[in-house]
């Protein structure tokens, strides 16, 4: 059926790979999958914690998108799932509060399901690398310190980041050492097995039996480095519990089970009522394009730093269902993960299906394992984010775009400051300041003037209604306002489009020349719709491309109005002078 309906096989990637599928796919699937899943399990806990939700609900958000990447995927290494940023922006817009989150999820599954059916992905080239870095950075360093109080024991800590700064520095006398000293050799363990993996050797198969077991097992322990930290937590608060004595804050109770299968909560019930759902849409606000937006630029930026090349139109689609389908599971919002993405291909996974096995160990989780999530410290689980995060600040960026372009580093900075204040401020901030600057770029492109007996202008790129008045200005100032005034030859080899506006420029600029008996001449046209010309506009045809790139005196010379030479241009009547006659 695939090979009849190909279209088939487009919207279910799954048909690509299934009919040839092994079983040495399946044992290192399997392997890639379990190594995600034991990677999975504590960053769901931990994520939930950024989020300002129940633990159980990182947990909710872990399994659907890797069953529905299974069958709906492209890319055999991405997983879907809660990551960091995604938890930071469900933090500021679903107030702490399981049914926002959840509707949230349903909302921008919706929103990204009609970016991809209508594709809409081209959207999100609209967000610079700039203001993405900007913007990561800020929340490496906001959900970093959102974790120091769980590092020192502080409670009562506000989660905005200005007041925590304040209240962690002023309340530092309090910290619990128990806390702490976990807090900090669960930091340092992690950090440690990250050296270690990065500087783990392979090992060939002609490896005695001894080197390959040992290889195998440190690569096991630093793959599943957050686990193993976490298990180790457990044990030692387990054994204080056991002595009587709790030197740490702990995570305490998880309910047992897995999530009802229902619709998403459209309303909510309040102190004082039920907050309806068009109420909840105002609330969430400009988090209903935000987390879109930014889950969809996650997952692509995801895919390409692995080799696939992801469309947006298609991934919003893909993601959008995930997000759907895990709101009716009590879901918030999830994206493509780069940390368990990066396990995922070390791994050496084949196929999606790897997700159906980290899917499973998430749902086994909740099944039977929620009740020694108990004695897990809340220590543990803020060191599993801070190593998480950490590396998501990129301090080589400033220096980068210092000797590439350094008016980039003004969205990079305004996204980077403005989203300690808010994220959304930040990011709708930083894109509108990219804007700005790419208006700014088209209203005012480059024109090169040569002048000579007649006053040769090169704009450097298309033109358009903002840049007319700098072309004016360009052509005036040199051709009228100098001691000895000259014609003008428009020379438009870079011009692969106009619009409206310039067309109405360039007549008005016309009868301003000829006011001062000057004429207006162009060469090397390749906009059809700006022929014929109006006399005494003449228009020089465009000839064979030699093989060494003339200058553009010899791609226009013969252009020179008055020099006897006219054959080469053609001529108009003076009807055609009206705006409405350029345009075909």
């Amino acid at each position: 059926h695939s090979r009849r309906w190909p279209g088939v096989r487009a919207w279910l990637p799954v048909l690509r790979w299934l009919p040839r599928y092994s079983a040495a796919w399946l044992q290192l699937d399997a392997v890639a999958g379990l190594s995600v899943g034991l990677a999975a399990v504590p960053q769901a806990l931990a994520y939930a914690e950024v989020a300002g939700l129940p633990p159980q609900y990182g947990l909710y958000a872990s399994f659907m998108g890797c069953f529905v990447y299974c069958f709906l995927g492209t890319a055999k290494d991405v997983t879907l799932g809660p990551t960091a940023i995604m938890s930071l922006l469900v933090s500021s817009y679903a107030f702490h509060e399981p049914a926002y989150a959840i509707l949230l999820a349903f909302l921008s599954g919706c929103i990204q399901l009609a970016m991809g059916f209508l594709r809409l992905g081209f959207l999100l080239d609209f967000v610079s690398c700039p203001v993405i870095k900007g913007f990561t950075s800020a929340a490496s360093v906001t959900i970093s310190f959102n974790q120091i109080k769980n590092i020192l024991g502080l409670q009562g800590i506000p989660r905005q980041f200005f007041l925590q700064v304040y209240e962690i520095l002023r309340r530092i006398g309090e910290t619990r050492a128990g806390d702490a000293v976990l807090g900090l050799a669960c930091l340092a363990a992690l950090a440690g097995l990250q050296v270690m993996k990065s500087h783990l050797p392979r090992v060939a198969h002609v490896e005695p039996l001894a080197a390959r077991v040992s290889y195998l097992i440190v690569w096991t322990s630093t793959t599943a480095r957050n686990a193993l930290v976490v298990l180790f937590a457990g044990l030692v608060a387990y054994s204080f519990q056991v002595m009587g004595f709790q030197p740490l804050t702990l995570t305490g109770s998880i309910p047992q089970g897995l999530p009802a299968f229902r619709l998403p909560p459209f309303s909510v019930a309040a102190p004082n009522g039920t907050v309806p759902f068009w109420s909840m849409v105002e609330d969430m606000g400009v988090g209903l394009a935000v987390v879109p937006l930014m889950g969809l630029l996650e997952t692509v930026a995801i895919a390409k730093a692995f080799g696939t090349a992801v469309p947006g139109s298609r991934e919003g689609s893909l993601q959008g269902f995930a997000n759907v389908l895990g709101s009716f599971v009590s879901a918030y919002p999830i994206t493509g993960s780069f940390g368990r993405t990066a396990v995922n291909a070390q791994s050496g996974v084949c196929t999606p299906a790897g997700g159906l096995i980290t899917g499973a160990v998430v749902l086994l989780s909740l099944a039977y394992l929620t009740s020694l999530f108990y004695y897990i410290p809340k220590a543990a689980l803020a060191a599993v984010i801070i190593s998480a995060v950490v590396p998501m600040f990129d301090v080589g960026i400033f220096r980068t775009l210092w000797r590439v372009k350094r008016l980039d580093l003004v969205p990079l900075c305004v996204t980077f400051l403005l989203c300690f204040w808010e994220v959304q401020y930040g990011i709708v901030a930083g894109v509108l300041v990219s804007g700005v600057l790419l208006l700014y770029s088209i209203a005012r492109p480059p024109v090169k003037v040569l002048k000579g007996d007649v006053l040769l202008v090169q704009p450097g790129s298309s033109l358009h209604f903002p840049a007319m008045e700098c072309l004016r200005d360009a052509v005036c100032s040199h051709a009228l306002a100098a001691s000895l005034p000259r014609s003008v030859i428009l020379d438009c080899c870079h011009v692969s489009s106009i619009d409206y506006t310039v067309v109405v420029g360039l007549a008005e600029l016309l009868q301003e020349l000829r006011k001062h008996g000057l004429s207006l001449a162009f060469c090397s046209l390749q906009v059809r719709g700006m022929q014929p010309w109006p006399a005494p506009c003449r228009v020089l045809p465009l000839l064979p491309t030699p093989r060494v790139s003339p200058t553009p005196q010899e791609r226009c010379r013969g252009a020179e109005p008055g020099d006897g030479g006219a054959a080469p241009y053609t001529s108009t009547s003076e009807s055609s002078l009206l705006p409405t006659g350029l345009i075909q």
